[in-house]
């Protein structure tokens, strides 16, 4: 656009100083006086061959006239002896005129059929950037705005994200407490009516029940206060050689009776020929029983859990599916954080802190492994964990 500016104004002004030319001379018009060549050079047709100093004063006249005080060069031709026949440069900021500078390639080059005089501008496309200083400079500053106005939106949904994470951790946690408390406070009551001394195994019964729970809190307290606190870093692994296929038979008999008693079923698929590893036996073992816990919690019917194992390269991929609930494309990326659980309204059916997937992926993480998923809403889940073999 400022081009197209620079160039109109350029035209104008020479459009007027052949049209003042013609009326000195007393000529008739021509036929499109002025044409641009080039990008920076502008020739105007005329029927004779004017004076240069007054060709000189009316570029100059015109061009402050029309806003353009910039260095041009200018030359008049001739056709009669085919040659340029005066050029010079102007200077509007030093003031003068600076002779002998008539070496204008550009014209000589251009030669049609008849007299016209050309003006070049050697700066025109500093002139145009120079210019668009004031759009370059107000861009910037926008730019600026629409930065800082995307990262306080951004700060606005990471606060509201991690508002809801923490509503949903302390409805969690209420609702994990509140049973465990109740059953101690049934049992204190119980322990204070006046008969309960004549039936010491009843009352035997009632202490068991209140240590047994106070154990669980304890439990869950000690439990999410040292996941909370984990960081890669932090944890202290014991590497020994560990056979996975001998882990995931361990835990498929623990986790086959309880997925038997919902007629639900679990097979595998182990197809890797190196599955040996370096690891800590313990932390590899709690993130092979918290997939699958997962996988038979979020089971909404018939639970069918599958383990499948196959080596790539120096890496083994363990696959643990379901038919579960499955979890919604967008919760994918965060269902990895701390204390995160998918957002399930008041509906506290499924037992959790939201720290048993945030465990594995950090115990992954400090084996040097990587975790990915696979998922959608009601088409259950695939969770794939890579180790390097040895």
């Amino acid at each position: 656009m400022e081009e197209n500016q620079f160039n109109e104004r350029v035209i104008s002004a020479l459009s007027v100083v052949v049209d003042e030319i013609l009326v000195m001379n007393r000529d008739s018009s021509v036929t499109e006086p002025v044409k641009q060549v080039s990008d920076n050079f502008f020739i105007a047709n005329i029927n004779d061959t004017p004076h240069p100093f007054l060709l000189e004063t009316l570029l100059k006249d015109q061009f402050e006239n029309h806003n353009l005080k910039e260095d041009f060069e200018y030359g008049i031709y001739d056709c009669f002896t085919d040659s340029i026949v005066f050029g010079s440069k102007i200077s509007f900021k030093k003031g003068e005129m600076r002779e002998g500078a008539s070496e204008i390639h550009t014209l000589k080059e251009f030669q049609p059929d008849g007299h016209y005089f050309g003006v070049y501008f050697p700066d025109k496309t500093r002139i145009i950037l120079t210019q668009l200083d004031f759009w370059m400079y107000s861009s910037i500053v926008i730019l600026m705005i629409i930065l800082f106005f995307g990262y306080v939106i951004f700060v606005v949904f990471q606060q509201k994200r991690l508002s809801e994470i923490k509503t949903d951790f302390v409805n969690n946690m209420t609702h994990e407490l509140k049973t465990p408390i109740s059953t101690i406070a049934l049992s204190a009551e119980a322990l204070e009516m006046p008969d309960i001394a004549k039936d010491p195994v009843r009352a035997s019964r009632y202490v068991r029940i209140i240590k047994n729970e106070n154990a669980r809190l304890k439990g869950q307290v000690e439990r999410v206060l040292q996941i909370a606190t984990m960081t890669p870093k932090q944890i202290s692994l014991k590497l020994t050689s560990i056979d996975l296929h001998d882990v995931i038979r361990k835990a498929e008999e623990t986790f086959k009776v309880q997925i038997e008693e919902l007629d639900g079923e679990l097979t595998n698929d182990l197809q890797a020929k190196n599955h040996i590893i370096e690891g800590d036996i313990v932390h590899i073992t709690n993130v092979i029983y918290n997939l699958l816990d997962n996988a038979s919690k979020y089971s909404d019917k018939t639970p069918m859990l599958k383990v499948s194992t196959f080596n790539e390269d120096n890496e083994i991929y363990i696959g643990i599916s379901d038919n579960g609930i499955g979890i919604e494309q967008k919760y994918l990326k965060v269902i990895f954080d701390k204390f995160y659980r998918v957002p399930t309204g008041n509906i506290h059916d499924v037992r959790g802190f939201g720290l048993g997937l945030f465990y594995v992926k950090t115990i992954v993480k400090a084996h040097k492994g990587k975790i990915e998923v696979e998922s959608a809403s009601g088409k259950g889940s695939t969770f794939t964990i890579i180790f390097k073999t040895v």
